[in-house]
């Protein structure tokens, strides 16, 4: 923490956590080819995400202007819809969806979170810059700028999160969505140094979020546009920033009133490592099933169990789930679900939905399917242990598995095996195994949804990483609108 004065009103140099994102956003060359390959799936994914959202009402009134008629021409494009807004709005647009069904990238360590929420502001403040150049009589950005941005913003995101746990003191990880997305969308801007360093500073001072909407009793929705609210602040400040509005170089260390001292009970953050491209090649993709990670190999094991358990439902005496320590804190949780929010954060009933049913989707979490009485008596049947050695495992940064097992035990003693499983199919050690997965899910969740040419063309760039990265972000844009 900072020893400057509290009464003094010299301003101290940046906090050194300032300095080092924005240095790294400034100076950085990613050389990782690791890196690029990892994100150009990472699009892939985070917009078959997106475009599976258009699927919910709950999901799809949020969308476009904020007033009836406030739209942008040649301002930002929300993909599967008409509407053109200003990028902050559409970076809320865009971010909103993509988070909507808990189904994008995940980064676990000491906090854990989304890094591609951050594609809502990237890919808005992209769009509405390469439109502006272009009308301009200048030069679009390229795709290969939107994946370089999004490796910075993983990296910064999933750096800070390695041992800092913002909800060991009850505020949720979109903070991290905010500082990276503000980071990155200042440079994209043609932020200098100091300016990115000004708009990392106001993004911390804005504080964070609660995660009462994350947990029981409160649950909510709001969880499903928190991260697209995140980005879009993210975007407002660096255009606040990029007109000369200052920053705040103590905003984290400064005496009683900085970020430590107010929301981190005086603790500085620590930071284990540089910043590089390690978040990115890292990164854990939600491919089959739309579950929150600390479950989705509790989900694969529960499908292990389906032909197993499906005729014999009532004659289960109980169901044993191993989980790691963060899966019991997180969702481990009894008694009436209210909401889809509340049942895609319960690991009991992403279990049960998969034994009973053989299969989980996003339309599982709705009342149409919760209301079959067999899934609260499974539920009523399950025991949620830790497993230490998960736990373990799940915290060592050359392993980051999310382990978890189940065993199924009857009325007349007898049981099933226990099914365990380690790493679920996103994890960097199941790649091959999962981008076939992954290319699968891109496919069924677009082509559907926009014009056969538009898919056609979208299709061939996405297969071709050259000829993506060498695409105007505009000319991307428009195959994904309709």
């Amino acid at each position: 923490m900072s020893g400057h004065d509290i009464r003094s009103a010299n301003r101290p140099d940046p906090d050194q956590v300032l300095v080092d994102i924005a240095d790294y956003v400034c100076n950085a060359k990613i050389d990782s080819d690791l890196a690029f390959e990892t994100a150009h799936y990472c699009l892939m994914d985070t917009l078959a995400c997106g475009f599976q959202a258009l699927d919910y009402p709950a999901c799809t009134k949020l969308l476009g202007p904020v007033v009836p008629g406030a739209t942008l021409p040649g301002g930002a494009r929300v993909p599967g819809t008409s509407y053109e807004l200003d990028p902050v709005l559409g970076a809320f647009n865009i971010g909103a969806m993509i988070r909507w069904l808990d189904f994008n990238d995940t980064w676990l360590a000491a906090e854990w979170g989304h890094p591609s929420d951050n594609l809502g502001g990237i890919l808005a403040t992209a769009d509405y810059l390469s439109r502006k150049a272009r009308a301009e009589g200048g030069k679009p950005l390229k795709m290969q700028d939107v994946l370089t941005a999004m490796i910075k913003a993983h990296e910064i995101q999933g750096v800070l999160a390695l041992e800092n746990s913002f909800n060991r003191v009850g505020l949720d990880h979109v903070l991290l969505v905010r500082v990276a997305s503000a980071a990155v969308v200042t440079r994209m801007l043609g932020g200098s140094r100091e300016q990115v360093i000004n708009a990392v500073s106001n993004a911390w001072i804005d504080g964070c979020a609660l995660r009462t909407y994350r947990h029981a009793p409160n649950t909510g929705s709001r969880k499903s546009w928190a991260a697209g609210d995140a980005t879009s602040r993210a975007v407002r400040l660096a255009l606040i920033t990029m007109t000369g509005e200052m920053g705040y170089p103590s905003a984290l260390t400064a005496k009683t009133w900085g970020y430590y001292d107010v929301l981190f009970k005086g603790k500085a953050f620590s930071l284990p490592q540089a910043f590089g491209s390690y978040v990115m090649e890292n990164i854990l993709f939600k491919i089959s099933y739309p579950a929150e990670f600390h479950a989705q190999t509790a989900v694969e094991a529960a499908m292990t169990l389906h032909p197993l358990v499906k005729n014999r439902l009532e004659d289960i005496e109980r169901v044993v789930i191993e989980t790691q320590e963060p899966g019991v804190r997180i969702i481990d949780k009894t008694g009436p679900l209210d909401n889809p929010a509340d049942r895609d954060h319960c690991i009991q009933y992403m279990a049960a939905i998969p034994m009973i049913f053989g299969r989980l989707t996003a339309a599982d979490y709705e009342d149409k399917v919760a209301k079959d009485p067999r899934i609260d008596a499974l539920r009523d049947k399950m025991q949620v242990t830790e497993n230490k050695q998960y736990t373990k495992d799940y915290f060592d940064p050359k392993k980051r598995y999310i382990g978890n097992a189940i065993q199924v035990y009857f009325k007349d003693g007898s049981s099933t095996d226990r099914v365990a499983v380690d790493f679920p199919i996103g994890h960097r050690e199941r790649r091959g195994e999962g981008i076939p997965v992954l290319k699968k899910k891109f496919e069924t969740s677009i082509s559907g949804k926009l014009a056969k040419g538009q898919w056609t063309e979208l299709a061939a760039i996405c297969a071709d990483r050259k000829k993506l990265a060498a695409t105007d972000v505009d000319d991307f844009m428009a195959l994904l609108v309709k």
